[in-house]
């Protein structure tokens, strides 16, 4: 996998939070440095972690499922990119707090990292070196974060919606990507 591709793969798993984030700025009635990197340390630093978790555990089944890993790479990103796709479309505001402490940080970092935990798994069967991989998601995410916390004081929600289209469309189509390469349609 090329260093292209997997900054789309990075950008597209980091549009979650990057919502979230723009949320977690509207939510504050006056942004602070502190504010951005919280948001950034935890998005990122999950963003991060969960796909070498997946790494390791789809690393524990690729022998037994080589041939279908093409299959499953795009069954996963497929449906992670159609979530997210779903979730944008729907209209529905989520309900964020201005707190930035640990416990409202915590959960909100699991749960838009858990997409990359799926994207972890898929990466185990596309012989990606995991640690340059895993800390370029990391890296994206945190600069989104940082900047979402400080768009979402500024410019509000437009932006939130059209970030969740966007990184559920390109991974679906990283997820088509595989699926053609391995299938040769693709060179």
């Amino acid at each position: 996998m090329s260093l292209w591709e997997l900054t789309l793969i990075a950008v597209g798993l980091a549009m979650d939070a990057f919502a979230v984030s723009i949320c977690k700025g509207l939510a504050v009635s006056r942004v602070t440095p502190r504010h951005a990197l919280t948001a950034g340390l935890y998005f990122g630093g999950f963003q991060a972690l969960m796909p070498l978790i997946g790494f390791l555990l789809g690393r524990q089944f690729q022998t037994l499922i080589a041939r279908f890993d093409h299959w499953i790479a795009f069954v996963l990103l497929g449906v992670i990119g159609l979530n997210m796709c779903r979730e944008a479309l729907s209209g529905e505001e989520e309900d964020v707090s201005a707190n930035f402490g640990a416990r409202a940080m915590l959960p909100l970092a699991v749960a838009t990292s858990i997409d990359a935990l799926a994207v972890g798994v898929s990466l185990a069967f596309l012989q990606v070196d995991i640690v340059p991989a895993v800390s370029l998601i990391g890296a994206v995410t945190l600069f989104l974060s940082c900047a979402g916390v400080g768009l979402g004081s500024v410019f509000g929600a437009r932006f939130k919606a059209r970030a969740e289209l966007f990184g559920g469309a390109v991974l679906i189509l990283m997820g088509v990507k595989i699926l053609f390469e391995h299938l040769g349609f693709l060179g």
